[in-house]
């Protein structure tokens, strides 16, 4: 069949070497089989018949498919790669390239890694230990005492303007070519570099900090029972306590310094990243015959960790760098806005402006004399087109924005946690959410349980209720309890038909299976706030309901246990051995915990099992996903339709069933399993083979339901920030139903939208013809699960990414962490477009890393993804404000801020310029000293960085009309049109204003400093008030605060200023003409474009 699908039309002219790749293709296609593909042949030839592929093919050549299989997932590159070669590509970055290749080879050579070796640790014997380890220290620092300077001044002059300003600054040392008084130069250049030390040192210094007291922590004393609780948060996001268990035969020691005097070590596996698996072994050697121990992941607490409950001893493994947390840890790369992309780019476009300009000027001189050095001074007296105040306004209007994004009453708890990125939360395309926590509250309601021929649900759960206390009370009577304390059967009981009995009987095994089936773990407090063991040592011990909490690894989990209690059956205690039920009646049963089989991603399902006290029956209970357990319970026709009406209820499904065992079954499956718990080599292999030989014909007892309710706002929110022109992709771990679900019920997906859900695909085959069959959609959301996902990326990358971004909306389940952050760099690499990336737990960091910009939300699954994010939130429905408000006045704001400042440079240089061809092409500076430092700060700064509190539109109206968004997203407020605007109006102010003073100048020259300079000033403060769009009070008072530094200073600076001259009328009118001619036409354009073509926000405003 696969070789009757043409993949690309054949021409006659290659018949051959088609004829040869069909050949090859047939091949590959009759390889892949059997497997998944295989069971469904009917569904591919009826597609092959009807799809007529051969029309539609993907984007890619025939000769993709004549190379090895090995070769496919590197075709697309391929094809990017080979479009630029010699000098075009290094022309166009491959110098870039080569440079970061070398300096990696040398980082590379000098800080060779060492192989990271499986080891043996030796208890109280540390002279034992043939190799040596990293010290068990964490440092986070990014520089030390001899590379703070060095590293620092390397960040700053990686960029082009801090460097252009160095070179300048340092060709003043040089007398040819000395053009004014070196603090002109080396004041703003040292104030910015200061700056910056500053804030680096007192970052560095908090990093000290924070290291010192991870550093200082210390673990210190065992457990009596063996056992404790850890919070694990800080590694892997999850706030649940989990509860570790000490090696056995060491908690037979008479006296903890014991430990000192066995001859006992482990064995443990080479470090690596996954924090969720560890092998190892104990052994003792003293002991006759040796004691064997096998260690897993149950035994560990990884560095980071916190002990929540009891205290613990241990022998440490990994140190250092050789730890989970740290290995896991990834050094967040440092971003770099769009606009100071934007703007770099227009600063060496301003470089390239100056050298053309030096040059017509040297030209117009006719290259007499040293023309080099006349070139040289040109470039220095032109320098100021660059202006290195840019940096300085940007970096203060950066953190002016953080500084109102935290004050902003109406999203409160929002920290900014990266200053240099506040102008991309207005130029995003893409936000690419998580689902549990972020768009829903992370707090489950236990909602319904199905037992094939009856649903319950919140309204009938008062029968599950009368059914359980009625199970119980006759179980009490026929064991002839305590009939005062249990509650005596119901009159209607005795006259009830079998089929209520029988539902009655499954209603209670269903419910007992619940409450033992889990990994809760009641905890009491006591009155001091701490959990003793002794409190709940005994049977018979008056437990306090108000004061028990439940603590597991699932919040899923704790909502099952705490159905239970509220149907009547109350776990009150549990250990490593045993767990305690309390029936309504009051009576405590308790069962012997012979074996747990924890939850994994990989198995999806988890299982105990246990012995009855009372009747010594034990039973293999097994609780997971329907995707799990449909092939391990026993054959049944409502299952899988359930599951999926509960799916699309937004519920979570856990499938629960049990199986009885004798005593000889089980005394043979402890043998088999003890023993594969000790194998070292495939380890994990050898065990799940031992469990899923238990794992068959289990008698399926029931299905439950878990709601995971969304969060505040959520709807609208997404439903604001789509009419904002911003695509959603949400990334989940959860199951495809549910997930599907939750994109509808949040309205990420509308009902009357369709949804083109991709079929499961394991080859290229099948990806191809799924693909080809989204691509005749039109306007619908894909939902896409990670394997599916992981096999079109792996052939189709470049095609499967067009198609996704064509999507209003993308759902991808079943996501592992890596296949978040890959989605997220993908989108960045195929689209260029700015993305933003938006979780609440620690499977989150990563996305939110390689995102533009990250967004956390301190949830329930603790505060690690908030920490590592961009911006920190406390809720999702904050992100639209967050945005369309916030966003859309820190990119308007800092592209006038800049744009103004270049424009505060040009004109001055154009001035000079004018200056210079006035007198003969000459090298001398208009104005020297503190006229140019002056006119960089105390007379036009103030006014210049209030455009900071400037805004085009008021944020109600922003709110209310987000469809104002999608303009940013073009980025029309700084653009090389905008650019060239600003351009224009430098070159026709400066001329003015420089022709003007020379024209109405009287036989000194010093009056033409002082006409054209007082000109200068004005003109800047009029420009400052023809850009603001709204007012502020601020604003009037930096005008007049920098008018009054002016005049104030004119009384002062004698050695440029005629002061009877500058109190004439004369003086005054000649100023006040030449400022005129410069403003009034700007103003008069301003005014008419406004009124002939007024942009869309002043529509709304007016």
């Amino acid at each position: 069949m696969a070789d009757q699908i043409p993949l690309y039309p054949v021409r006659n002219a290659a018949a051959a070497a088609a004829a040869a790749a069909n050949r090859k293709r047939a091949a590959y296609y009759s390889a892949a089989g059997p497997g998944p593909g295989a069971e469904r042949p009917s569904r591919y030839q009826l597609e092959d018949e009807s799809a007529h592929l051969d029309e539609m093919p993907l984007m890619m050549s025939e000769e993709g498919f004549e190379n090895d299989e090995s070769d496919y997932h590197t075709l697309p590159r391929a094809r990017v790669t080979q479009r630029k070669r010699g000098l075009e590509w290094f022309v166009c970055g491959g110098w870039k390239f080569l440079c970061t290749s070398c300096c990696d080879w040398l980082i590379n050579i000098c800080q060779r890694k060492r192989e990271l070796k499986a080891r043996t640790v030796w208890l109280g014997y540390p002279e034992k230990c043939e190799e040596k380890h990293p010290r068990n220290s964490i440092k986070n620092q990014k520089y030390n005492v001899f590379t703070f300077i060095p590293g620092v001044l390397y960040e700053q002059f990686k960029f082009f303007l801090n460097l252009y300003f160095l070179v300048v600054s340092c060709s003043q040392f040089v007398p040819a070519l000395k053009i004014g008084y070196l603090y002109t130069y080396w004041a703003p250049l040292g104030f910015v570099l200061a700056v910056t030390i500053t804030r680096e040192a007192v970052d560095e210094f908090r990093r000290f900090q924070r290291d010192k007291e991870v550093n200082s922590q210390l673990y210190s004393k065992l457990t009596v029972r063996g056992s404790c609780f850890i919070r694990t948060d800080q590694l892997d996001g999850e706030t649940d306590w989990k509860l570790k268990v000490a090696v056995s035969c060491t908690q037979r020691l008479p006296a903890l310094g014991d430990l000192f005097s066995i001859s006992a070590y482990v064995y443990a596996q080479k470090p690596q990243l996954d924090i969720h698996s560890f092998e190892g072994t104990f052994t003792r050697e003293d002991s006759d015959p040796p004691i064997h121990e096998s260690l897993s992941i149950e035994n560990t607490l990884w560095a980071g960790t916190v002990v929540a409950s009891g205290t613990v001893i241990g022998v440490v493994i990994y140190t250092g760098k050789e730890t989970r947390s740290v290995m896991n840890t990834s050094n967040p790369k440092s971003k770099a806005g769009l606009l100071d992309l934007e703007l770099n780019q227009l600063t060496k476009a301003l470089f390239l402006a100056l050298v053309a300009l030096s040059v017509v000027m040297v030209t117009l001189q006719g290259f007499v004399g040293p023309w080099y050095r006349n070139l040289l001074r040109f470039l220095l007296l032109f320098s100021y087109i660059i202006p290195i105040s840019l940096r300085v306004n940007l970096d203060m209007g950066k953190a002016a924005y953080g500084w109102m994004i935290m004050r902003d009453e109406s999203i409160p708890g929002t920290v900014v946690r990266t200053s240099t990125i506040p102008e991309e939360l207005g130029r995003l395309v893409y936000l690419l959410t998580d689902k549990t926590g972020t768009l829903t509250q992370n707090e489950m309601v236990f909602k319904r349980l199905h037992l094939g021929t009856v649903s319950y649900g919140p309204d009938t759960m008062d029968e599950i209720q009368n059914h359980v206390v009625d199970s119980y009370s006759q179980t009490h009577s026929q064991l002839g309890g305590n009939t005062t304390s249990s509650t005596p059967p119901r009159k209607a009981q005795s006259s009830a038909p079998k089929v209520r009995k029988s539902v009655s009987s499954r209603v209670h095994e269903a419910v007992k299976a619940v409450a033992l089936c889990h990994n809760v773990t009641p905890v009491y407090e006591s009155r001091a706030g701490v959990a003793t063991d002794a409190e709940f040592a005994e049977v018979d011990q008056d437990f306090s309901d108000e004061n028990r909490t439940y603590q597991a690894s699932s919040p899923d989990e704790v909502a099952l246990v705490q159905w239970t209690e509220s149907v009547g059956l109350t776990l009150v205690n549990r250990d490593l051995t045993s767990m305690q039920l309390r029936t309504p009646s009051g009576q405590v049963l308790t069962y012997c915990l012979l074996q747990t089989f924890p939850f994994t991603s990989e198995i999806k399902r988890m299982g105990v099992i246990v012995r009855d006290e009372s009747t010594a029956e034990i039973t293999f209970y097994m609780k997971g996903a329907d995707t799990a357990m449909s092939t391990i319970v026993q054959y049944n026709d409502w299952l899988e339709e359930e599951c999926g009406n509960m799916a699309r209820e937004g519920l979570r499904t856990l499938v629960v069933a049990k199986k009885a065992l004798t005593e000889e079954q089980y005394q043979d499956f402890e043998s088999r399993y003890n023993q594969a718990r000790l194998s070292l080599h495939d380890r994990a292999l050898k065990v799940a083979a031992v469990v899923e030989s238990l794992e068959r014909e289990m008698e399926l007892l029931c299905l439950t339901g878990v709601e995971d309710q969304l969060q505040a706002g959520v709807r609208p929110t997404l439903e604001m920030l789509r009419n904002a022109g911003i695509k959603i992709w949400m990334l989940t771990g959860d199951k495809l139903e549910t997930a599907t679900c939750i994109a509808k019920s949040s309205h990420l997906v509308s009902r009357t939208q369709d949804t083109h859900v991709f079929r499961p695909v394991t080859s290229r085959g099948e990806a191809h013809l799924e693909l080809n069959a989204f691509r005749r959609k039109h306007d619908c959301a894909l939902v896409i699960s990670g394997d599916s996902l992981e096999v079109c990326l792996k052939y189709y990358e470049h095609e499967f990414m067009e198609l996704a971004c064509q999507c209003p909306a993308v759902v991808c389940c079943r996501c592992s962490p890596t296949q978040k952050a890959r989605i997220v760099s993908l989108l960045r690499q195929h689209t260029g477009r700015r993305t933003c990336a938006i979780g609440d737990g620690g499977n989150d960091v990563s996305m939110i890393q390689a995102a533009d910009c990250g967004i956390g939300i301190e949830g329930k699954e603790g505060r690690q993804a908030s920490l590592a994010a961009d911006f920190s939130i406390t809720q999702f429905r904050h992100v639209g404000r967050l945005l369309v408000v916030h966003g859309r006045s820190s990119y308007k704001r800092s592209a006038a801020l800049g744009q103004f400042v270049m424009h505060r440079g040009l004109i001055i240089s154009t001035m000079q310029a004018v200056f210079s061809s006035v007198f003969y092409f000459a090298s001398v500076p208009l104005y020297q000293g503190f006229l140019m430092v002056g006119y960089a700060t105390v007379y036009t700064m103030f006014p210049v960085f209030s455009l900071v509190l400037d805004e085009d539109v008021r944020p109600d109206t922003a709110m209310l009309y987000p469809e104002l968004y999608k303009d940013l997203t073009k980025g029309r407020s700084l653009s090389f049109k905008t650019f060239l605007v600003w351009v224009l109006i430098s070159v026709y102010q400066g001329g003015i204003l420089m022709y003007g003073a020379l024209v109405l100048f009287e036989s000194e020259f010093v009056h033409v400093v002082a006409i054209s300079f007082t000109a200068l000033i004005l003109t800047e403060l009029l420009m400052v008030a023809l850009t603001v769009r709204t007012w502020h009070w601020l604003m009037v008072v930096a005008q007049f605060l920098s008018l009054g530094c002016y005049v104030a200073s004119l009384a002062f600076l004698n050695e440029y200023f005629d002061v009877a001259f500058i109190t004439t009328v004369t003086f005054v009118w000649k100023v006040s003409a030449i400022t005129v001619v410069s403003c009034l036409p700007l103003y008069t354009l301003k005014f008419l474009r406004r009124k002939l073509s007024p942009p869309s926000y002043s529509k709304l405003t007016s």
